[in-house]
């Protein structure tokens, strides 16, 4: 019966319709179940616009350089000029002005041995133009008071009643400094400046006393109630004509939309660009997992197609309604999504203000996103069904009488499927096998690096989608070696592996997904593991020990590096000393600092790598190059040079090579005795020291009592710098752990859509294979093996996708690693990678608590029936 006229045709298209959304209808479950997957994807991204609009919306009302209430802000014209008293006097006299604020910041230095800096700051401290709160004590109130910051309270110490000396301009000679004093009263934060250097906050009156500072950089502007702001704008632009013509004048909101442009377009800009393309990968495996549950899904219903063939309907028709399915699905899926994530957003500021006492800003409803998320979660799920569904309407009346089961358990993959996968494997393998060939030297930068690591990005792909074609194949010989412990543990064991080996295809649609969080998460952790240890490579020559205790061009008195030893403050106090020399070949000398910094007597020096030999061999006669000088050289490992010092040639051998820098970026280093045959003095030229343990509040008393040394040993104090190298170091490690953090936080997306796909696929094969469960019971196995069985299962998935996983995310990582930093070293975090392994066959098999439940509540007479 084939249909041939238009009416016709179209009663045909609307029969076969309306025959599929009848059947979902009749299964509202199967709407939850096949689109749980695209529902978490939905509430993921929608999610992240109304985390986005959270943290913007709390930015700008928290961080705003401009207060709100500032109507007009006068502006210099130049760094160099500024907006004098007398201006900003002229301006609080006009009578549209209710109160003006000067701003201005100097950065001063403290008057110590130590390095530290105290950034000053401009500030009413009370009324609407304040932007700070007192935390502790008072507002300044008198000349030569200031507020710290909650930073510079911390790092220095400071209290209400410290009394500290400052480095400041002087007045009649602004190229020289004089020292003023200045006693801190309270402590405050600021909404405009706090999170980064230590601070000090006073009146704009008050500061200049301080600082010596003849005006201001701008002038906030508060207008007074029914001020007109036209007619209060041309009276302060005539104050501006009179006395600072090259002045600019705008209104606060639009200083406060550049403000808040410019904060959008720095840090937050680029991390939710990063959290884009997360975002996209999770999109990915939510299509991936939707993909697998419509093909399992429309296999149950292969009798009801293959029924509809032989009456007549076309198998475009069949395509056609099932991808109205997919889109019935996605549309419910997603609408669920959207609004759990705008429900938790709205949910967030006040649940975070009442378990934590964080104030955020509301979200809005933005209603165009929400759209757009819907609208993309219809069109994945359609992208999803449309693979299935084309292979489902390819069925032929003769499959109606084959079951669900029979089909999905398919093992082979057709012949294109397998010229495809393999030649996306050799494309693949054949990409990074390039790649490799053309990796620099550690230590030597190629010349693009952009182009290799897209290449990377590219072969990996690649290769999943090649996993994606081969799959099948690759599940058997897996479970050989992973199902061994399992069959070894009895008659559950046995049949959860073989339960998994009889459906190669639908294990390998699961694992594939679960693989691609597995390669995402394990790839994290090993770049997270190279680049900590290049980071702890970097700060072992950089910032070798807690402090640096060196002279201006003079070494340090033998006194006080014996007090600094018999400190206990102190610990692993190691002296060294430099001297310049000369090397290199003719026409190309060089001035080189050689060191005998002894690596081994600091707790960093095990860090330290080497492009070539090794730091056991250093011995006299015998140096350690860095890895321009070693080029400057030509030299590496084994080769000798000549150095030519004070007191003549010196002949070498090199011992190592470093891929960077020397510590403390000397060019070589060489043991006591061969600097002395240099002509080095028998001084240090400078100390490095630990505190006695790795905490803030030991460092600072160590910084103390280094400087209570220096005063009382050094003849002159002045001439001798602190340098806390620590600091450089906790800058670094708390920079690589806010990124691991997020990067892990960021791939754990994709593992919870993997999961929920898990839960799918175990959810709908339970219902699948009734028959076969239904004969396992019938022939004496109990309801809890059979419950083990299927958790077991959905455990042996996440077994799978991790042995895929950690196949592509280790190599892959450690190519992306070597192209982008090639000095980097090469590790692999077992440990966490084990965790991760375990931990995800873990919630794969939680996974399938519930869908093992649901399987054992039917009695074997029941499963026997025929129930489709």
């Amino acid at each position: 019966m084939n249909p041939g006229s238009p009416a016709k045709d179209y009663s045909w298209r609307a029969s076969v319709l309306g025959s599929q959304l009848t059947e979902l209808l009749r299964r509202p479950g199967r709407i939850l179940t096949t689109g749980l997957s695209v529902l978490v994807a939905a509430f993921v991204v929608f999610g992240t616009v109304m985390a986005q609009q959270i943290t913007v919306n709390t930015t700008l009302d928290r961080f705003r350089g401009t207060p709100e209430a500032a109507a007009l802000v006068a502006t210099t014209g130049s760094d160099t000029a500024a907006l004098s008293t007398t201006t900003l006097t002229q301006i609080r006299a006009l009578p549209g002005v209710a109160e003006a604020s000067g701003r201005t910041k100097h950065i001063a230095p403290i008057v110590g041995p130590s390095e530290r800096l105290l950034e000053l700051h401009s500030d009413p401290g009370t009324g609407p133009l304040s932007q700070v709160r007192l935390v502790k004590g008072s507002y300044p109130k008198h000349d030569g008071e200031i507020a710290a910051n909650r930073q510079a309270a911390e790092e220095l110490e400071l209290a209400p009643g410290t009394r500290m000396t400052l480095l400041v301009p002087d007045r009649t000679d602004p190229d020289k400094n004089v020292k003023v004093t200045v006693t801190v009263t309270g402590v405050v934060t600021s909404t405009a400046t706090d999170g980064q250097r230590p601070g000090g906050y006073t009146t704009d009156a008050r500061i200049a006393h301080i600082a010596h500072l003849s005006g201001y950089q701008h002038v906030d502007i508060r207008a007074r109630d029914g001020a007109a702001q036209d007619e209060l704008s041309q009276q302060v632009r005539g104050v501006l004509d009179r006395t600072s013509p090259s002045a600019s004048l705008a209104s606060g909101s639009a200083v406060r939309a550049k403000e808040a442009h410019e904060t959008l377009e720095g840090d937050l800009k680029e991390v939710f660009e990063l959290i884009s393309v997360f975002l996209a990968v999770a999109v990915v495996a939510a299509a991936l997992v939707a993909t697998s549950a419509f093909r399992i899904v429309f296999a149950q219903r292969l009798r009801q197609l293959a029924l509809l063939r032989a009456i007549g309907a076309q198998q475009s028709r069949l395509v056609t309604a099932l991808a109205v399915e997919g889109a019935v699905v996605g549309a419910v899926a997603g609408s669920l999504g959207v609004l759990l994530a705008l429900g938790a957003g709205h949910i967030a500021a006040p649940a975070a203000h009442l378990l934590a006492g964080a104030e955020l800003s509301a979200p809005g409803f933005p209603v165009l996103y929400a759209v757009l998320v819907v609208l993309g979660t219809v069109l994945v799920t359609v992208c999803a069904v449309l693979t299935p569904a084309l292979s489902s309407a390819r069925v032929s009346p003769l499959q109606a009488l084959r079951s669900a089961s029979t089909v999905t358990g398919e093992r082979g993959i057709g012949p294109a499927r397998l010229t495809a996968g393999a030649f996306l494997a050799a494309a693949a393998l054949g990409l990074a096998v390039l790649l490799l060939g053309d990796l620099p030297e550690p230590g030597r930068e190629g010349p693009d690096r952009v182009l290799p690591m897209l290449g990377t990005v590219a072969s990996m792909a690649l290769a999943f989608l090649a996993l994606i074609a081969l799959g099948p194949l690759l599940v058997r010989p897996v479970l050989a070696v992973a199902g061994w412990p399992l069959r070894r543990l009895g008659a559950t064991g046995g049949l959860a592996v073989r339960g998994i080996a009889g459906a190669p295809r639908r294990a390998a649609a699961v694992s594939v997904v679960v693989a691609l969080g597995v390669a995402l998460v394990s790839g994290a952790l090993v770049g997270l593991a190279c680049l900590t240890g290049y980071l702890e490579r970097a700060d072992a020559l950089a910032a070798p020990a807690d402090f640096r205790v060196a002279g201006d061009g003079k070494a340090l008195e033998p006194a006080a590096v014996r007090q600094f030893a018999a400190s206990t403050q102190l610990t692993h106090v190691t002296g060294y000393r430099t001297l310049q020399v000369a090397a290199g070949p003719a026409g190309a000398r060089e001035e080189i600092e050689v060191s005998d910094l002894a690596l081994g007597a600091l707790p960093t020096g095990k860090d330290i790598g080497t492009a070539t030999g090794t730091l056991d061999d250093l011995e006299p006669g015998s140096a350690v190059l860095a890895s321009d000088v070693a080029d400057l050289l030509g030299v590496t490992a084994g080769d000798t040079f000549t150095l030519d010092s004070p007191l003549g040639g010196i002949r070498l051998t090199v011992a190592a090579s470093l891929p960077g820098q020397g510590p403390l970026q000397a060019g070589v280093l060489v043991v006591p005795a061969d600097l002395d045959r240099m002509g080095a003095g028998e001084n240090p030229s400078g100390v490095l020291a630990d505190a006695a343990d790795d905490s803030l509040a030991a460092r600072g008393k160590a910084h103390r009592a280094l400087e209570a040394m220096i005063r009382e040993h050094i003849a002159d104090p002045d001439a001798v710098t602190i340098s806390v190298l620590a600091e450089s170091r906790d800058d670094s490690r708390e920079a690589m752990r806010i990124t691991g953090t997020t990067a892990l936080g960021l791939v754990a997306l994709t593992v919870l859509i993997a999961v929920v796909g898990v839960t799918t696929t175990t959810s709908l094969t339970a219902v699948e294979r009734t028959r076969e469960f239904g004969l396992l019971r019938a022939l004496g196995l109990s309801g809890g093996a059979l419950h083990r069985t299927i958790t077991v299962e959905a455990g042996l998935y996440g077994v799978l996708g991790s042995v895929f996983g950690v196949a592509l995310g280790i190599p892959y990582a450690w190519l992306l690693i070597r192209i982008a930093v090639s000095e980097a070293p090469l590790r692999l975090p077992a440990g966490q990678l084990l965790v991760v392994c375990t931990g995800l066959a873990a919630l794969t098999a939680l996974a399938g608590l519930l869908p093992a439940r649901r399987a054992t509540r039917v009695t074997p007479m029941t499963a026997l029936s025929d129930t489709e």
